[in-house]
């Protein structure tokens, strides 16, 4: 899976991105810092199943610290995005079509209101980060209306003239999108519009059919930026004025100062924890100790730098997703070579075991049998929907 972090320039995408990634992108005070699209993987917290059971995991693809599992996820930061970006404005074409296979997406706002429209640093609380909410909406809106629009009445009516279904005519012209075809019915019946005749739609129908496909398959959480140069007054206003889009403080500066301390070991921290150690006193220089300090004071405002809380809330209340640990010992919860928990893999909430045996590897899911559940040693069906944590194995057909 995928999550897109997105935004106006100079709003601190690209730190909020090095900060879940570690992967020192370029950081600037000025627009278009970033001027190509930055991949990196990040990663969710869970809990270990291996804790139940009193043995030690064997971690393949995730993680383990302490009986908490590190899920990857992967990261998309795009370069900023300004208004009138769906008509190529600020490159905006090019920006937007970078997002096509995120799952969803964090925006990055300056709750601090010093940054305008296009990125330029002005005085605090100058600007509405609640606005930039709004304007960034109707930019993807648009984009996929347009998308959507193009040569789309002559095309519509071959659809009525053919008798095809106008699903399967919107799932060809989104192809890209990572939309679902369920969504893209759901989107049709909330849209109100008349599925029989697309060709009568107008440009208003097809934006309302963009909002439904964006509201249903890419959801959208605010992350309040530099909320300590904010205050709590300002962040509860976001949240009732974008309601009912979330919104999660953030100190993205602070966050990546601590990751990086910590990697180099000058502290002990966890990230989403709300304290942190420091190791050696001594080797600290003033300013370090400073700055710190200043973060103590922050974590001790906020609750915590709110960064990893962040992605988490995307993830796991956003996108719905769950955890899952396949097995090939039931009773073990071993792999062929005898390794505890060896992988953990993100699944959308009631996921069916089938779906999953296809996410191990291909010829699992075309051969599937059953599952059986690790905790119960139960045999589950192919449509059986599994729960967070879900320790599963699958059986196949040699």
């Amino acid at each position: 899976m995928e999550v897109g972090v997105v935004g106006k320039p100079n709003v601190g995408k690209s730190t909020f991105f090095n900060a879940l990634t570690l992967l020192d992108v370029p950081m600037a005070p000025y627009p278009f810092t970033t001027v190509s699209p930055n991949r990196g993987v990040a990663a969710v917290r869970a809990p270990c199943p291996h804790v139940e059971k009193g043995v030690p995991c064997t971690p393949g693809n995730a993680k383990c610290v302490d009986g908490t599992r590190w899920v990857p996820v992967s990261l998309v930061d795009v370069p900023g995005l300004v208004p009138g970006a769906h008509l190529g404005k600020g490159l905006g074409h090019k920006f937007l079509d970078d997002l096509r296979a995120s799952d969803g997406f964090v925006q990055v706002v300056d709750l601090s209101g010093a940054t305008d429209a296009e990125g330029r640093i002005d005085a605090p609380g100058s600007h509405d980060p609640a606005e930039e909410v709004s304007w960034l909406e109707e930019e993807l809106i648009d984009w996929v209306a347009e998308i959507l629009g193009r040569d789309f009445v002559r095309q519509a009516r071959g659809v009525e003239l053919e008798g095809k279904k106008v699903e399967e005519f919107l799932a060809q012209r989104l192809t890209g999108l990572s939309i679902a075809p369920a969504a893209i019915t759901a989107s049709l019946r909330a849209a109100s519009v008349d599925s029989t005749h697309p060709a009568h739609w107008s440009e208003e129908d097809r934006k309302r059919i963009a909002r439904e496909v964006l509201r249903s398959s890419k959801p959208r959480l605010v992350a309040a930026n530099k909320c300590d140069r904010s205050t709590k007054e300002r962040a509860a206003a976001l949240a009732d004025a974008v309601r009912p889009t979330p919104v999660s403080p953030t100190a993205s500066d602070a966050e990546l100062t601590l990751r990086r301390a910590a990697r180099a070991g000058l502290v002990s921290y966890r990230p989403g924890d709300p304290s942190f150690g420091v190791n050696d006193p001594g080797r600290l220089s003033p300013q370090q100790t400073r700055a710190l300090e200043e973060i103590r004071s922050i974590l001790g405002r906020w609750g915590s730098t709110g960064v990893q809380g962040t992605l988490e809330r995307m993830v796991f209340e956003r996108l719905g997703m769950i955890v899952v640990y396949p097995v090939e010992d039931e009773t073990h919860w071993t792999d062929s070579q005898g390794r505890v928990l060896p992988d953990a893999f993100l699944v959308p909430a009631n996921t069916p075991t089938r779906a999953v045996a296809y996410r191990v590897h291909t010829d699992l899911g075309e051969n599937f049998i059953r599952a059986i559940d690790g905790r119960t040693h139960r045999a589950l069906g192919a449509d059986h929907p599994l729960g967070p944590n879900s320790v599963v194995r699958i059986v196949a057909r040699r």
